[in-house]
């Protein structure tokens, strides 16, 4: 049997480079698939191109919106029953700058997608899973979120913060067998490694020096971890938070 067979997963950023393939990964093993996105052209050129591999539907939102967010679960529940796995993944980097030169309200862009999101997310799928007594969450957080680095402080701040929510909904989900966790990739190669690259005026041939394996992670290395996450042999898993990291943690 396929890892996640007859599970309905969403994920938010689904049309970016790790939502992406993530989900493909889902539908390939099984899973209804729900891509929530900002962007509807982005939204229907993935879904076209992800629908040989299965059955996936894609749902315009803003996540850091409160009611765009019931309205993603609500649709999600209508078409397909239920939710078993949400991968809240959606996120922006924000700008570059030292933190006394940031703007309040670039700030406040990165809080209200990064931290907003998560927790709405959470607030509206979490019922949907407990009513089922099983399920299970996997936040993006960051290597980010587990320590400091100049230039990018909202970002951190931001992903620092997902790591508390996903504490705190993992604690009060287990009674309804709910797991919740948080991954934390290092650098990835994606389009926001780009814009991070452009911001800190570096290349990745030097960034990747500071990662062991010397290279950037790609999105089906993080795609692989969501996926064990997201099936049940990781049953006995929540509360945790998972790097996938090239080994930057042994620095």
């Amino acid at each position: 049997m396929k890892r996640l067979e007859n599970k309905v997963a969403v994920i938010t950023g689904g049309t970016g480079g790790i939502g992406k393939v993530t989900a493909e990964r889902f539908l390939k093993e099984g899973a209804k698939v729900v891509l929530v996105d900002l962007f509807q052209e982005a939204l229907d050129e993935t879904v076209e191109e992800l629908k040989q591999y299965g059955d996936v539907a894609g749902f315009q939102a803003d996540v850091s919106d409160e009611e765009d967010v019931r309205g993603y679960v609500d649709k999600t529940v209508e078409r397909f029953g239920t939710i078993d796995v949400f991968f809240n993944n959606a996120g922006i980097e924000g700008k570059v700058a030292p933190l006394v030169d940031q703007k309040t309200e670039d700030f406040d862009k990165v809080i209200s997608v990064n931290v907003r999101g998560v927790f709405l997310g959470l607030k509206y799928v979490l019922p949907v899973m407990m009513k089922q007594k099983s399920g299970s969450v996997i936040n993006t957080s960051s290597v980010a979120g587990l320590s400091g680095s100049p230039g990018v402080a909202p970002y951190i701040t931001s992903k620092h913060a997902v790591v508390g929510l996903t504490k705190a909904a993992a604690v009060e989900a287990a009674e309804s067998n709910i797991r919740v966790n948080s991954i934390h990739p290092s650098p990835v190669n994606t389009r926001m490694m780009r814009s991070l690259e452009e911001g800190l005026n570096v290349d990745e041939a030097t960034l990747s020096k500071s990662i062991p394996l010397g290279r950037y992670g790609e999105s089906s290395d993080i795609a692989n971890l969501v996926l064990f996450l997201a099936s049940d042999e990781s049953s006995f898993i929540s509360g945790s938070q998972y790097r996938v990291d090239g080994g930057m943690a042994a620095l």
